[in-house]
């Protein structure tokens, strides 16, 4: 099934990807689209030649998930001399990240979404078939939504033309995303997984367009509550999705029949690498607990206090590894002279060298490491949407319209799968620790706390900042490549 679903979604890709160093994002081409030649001149011809645009969107989890250390659900400590790296989790922990010293953080997502815009656009001058081209400007729009999300201020990219564009306003681009996927939706599939399963259809346009309104008064200063539950509610009435019985079989090794995804980027530890949180996050000696044929880095873990937020008897705790480590057999490991025993709290942003340090902090096993692995890439496919999330969404717009009674039920979904008693009334700061506790490392996180005004506030080793914040600077090499380019105020 996994080679089946990496062949329909990437056709004549050439998947070989090189790993990288975990703060080197800069991109590489791996797939050429044919430019020349009489293929494409029908209309199954032309949907084959999406594959390879599929390709970029695969990066979508390595170009965010370095950004999610700048909130409160992940931390990257300094671990004696380990993971340092010039104090660049520090700064994006701290918010306190420079455009110059940290351009290529920014670079990387950058020139991931343009790049994307790019192959699209050169794409679509060739393509005639009413669908093909649907599907191609919602990709497009799913990249210029993750630019202006990111950045604010960015490049409306619709066509192949001058070397400079000008920059336009977030709104401008919120609009033109906006207009996109409802121009595209009526041509779009309404088939959901299999042929379809990671590509765009209609209910990636709603789940796209639902962030969007979501989120709509921060990016335009409007609010769009009732457009939310528009989306939200073609989501969930289709009657495509339902919540997976198991919450971690979404995220389990063989995870692409999941019957709560909306759009997922597919992962082959042999054929499309790129996946490989198990090495970020567990300790060196953990390579004898799946028996790994490389050791960890012992990097990423998760904030003492987000930890703590999880109720013993959620079922969604499962997600963290905290406690006595073994090997595959059953030994207790230990670290230099210390029970290797994972502890929730990180007592510092910066340990000395050895064990005590080296132990700090439960780690993420939300996506099921994959045992007796001997790639450092895993075969889980990594879950942009899916239906949870939706329930929370639409819940939330209900909530900010005064509607209690319509957010409760869907809320309570959620909260029953996670083993947790049902809410009979709620804050909008305790929606937000749920949202947490559900959608934990899936890069969510920062537009939910700028959306609840608590991206800015001060948590365990991060003082206090200010709203400039919010967005990212345009980066140092784009500023010089584009005299349009202006620089984000603060910056």
């Amino acid at each position: 099934m996994r080679q089946i679903n990496i062949k329909m979604l990437l056709g004549c890709s050439v998947l070989l990807l090189a790993t990288q160093a975990c703060t080197d994002l800069t991109e590489t081409t791996y797939d050429v689209i044919p430019t020349s030649g009489t293929f494409g001149s029908t209309a199954g011809q032309q949907a084959a030649l999406i594959g390879p645009l599929y390709n970029g969107l695969g990066d979508y989890h390595g170009n965010m998930s370095n950004l999610n250390a700048t909130t409160d659900e992940m931390i990257v400590p300094t671990r004696g001399g380990d993971w340092k790296d010039g104090d660049n989790w520090k700064r994006l922990y701290q918010h306190t990240w420079d455009p110059i010293t940290d351009n290529g953080q920014f670079n990387g997502p950058w020139t991931w979404c343009y790049n994307n815009i790019t192959s699209i656009n050169q794409q679509l001058g060739t393509i005639t078939d009413a669908k093909t081209k649907a599907e191609l400007k919602a990709l497009r729009a799913f990249f210029h939504y993750q630019a202006m999300d990111l950045f604010g201020n960015v490049i409306i990219s619709d066509s192949v033309g001058a070397t400079t564009p000008k920059q336009n306003t977030r709104a401008e681009v919120f609009a033109f995303v906006e207009k996109e996927l409802l121009a595209a939706r009526p041509n779009l599939s309404n088939v959901s997984g299999g042929a379809y399963y990671g590509r765009m259809n209609k209910y990636v346009a709603d789940m796209i367009l639902a962030k969007l309104y979501l989120n709509a008064q921060v990016y335009t200063g409007t609010p769009r509550w009732a457009d939310v539950i528009v989306r939200t509610d073609s989501i969930i009435k289709s009657g495509k999705f339902q919540l997976a019985g198991d919450y971690l079989s979404n995220f389990a090794v063989q995870n692409q029949n999941s019957p709560e995804t909306i759009l997922a980027t597919p992962f082959d530890k042999s054929k499309r690498g790129g996946f490989h949180p198990q090495m970020q996050t567990l300790h060196y000696l953990n390579q004898l607990t799946y028996n790994l044929g490389t050791a960890p880095w012992n990097g990423w873990a998760t904030v003492t206090e987000f930890y703590n937020s999880f109720d013993d008897k959620d079922a969604r705790k499962k997600q963290w590894i905290v406690g006595q480590q073994y090997t595959a057999a059953g030994v207790p490991l230990m670290d230099d002279a210390l029970p290797m025993v994972f502890r929730p709290e990180v007592e510092a942003f910066e340990f000395a060298a050895g064990a005590s340090g080296r132990l700090a902090g439960a780690r993420s096993q939300k996506y099921e490491i994959q045992k007796n692995n001997t790639f450092t890439e895993q075969d889980n496919d990594f879950v942009v949407y899916r239906l949870a999330d939706v329930y929370l969404m639409r819940a939330e717009a209900n909530m900010r319209l005064g509607n209690m009674g319509a957010a409760l039920p869907d809320l309570n979904l959620v909260r029953a799968r996670a083993g947790m008693p049902a809410y009979t009334t709620i804050t909008l700061d305790e929606l937000l620790a749920e949202r947490g506790r559900e959608l934990a490392w899936e890069q969510h996180r920062r537009q939910d706390l700028i959306r609840f005004g608590q991206y800015n506030k001060a948590w365990r080793f991060k003082p206090a900042d200010q709203a400039f914040r919010n967005i990212f600077p345009i980066p140092k090499d784009q500023l010089s490549l584009n005299p349009n380019l202006k620089q984000n105020p603060g910056y």
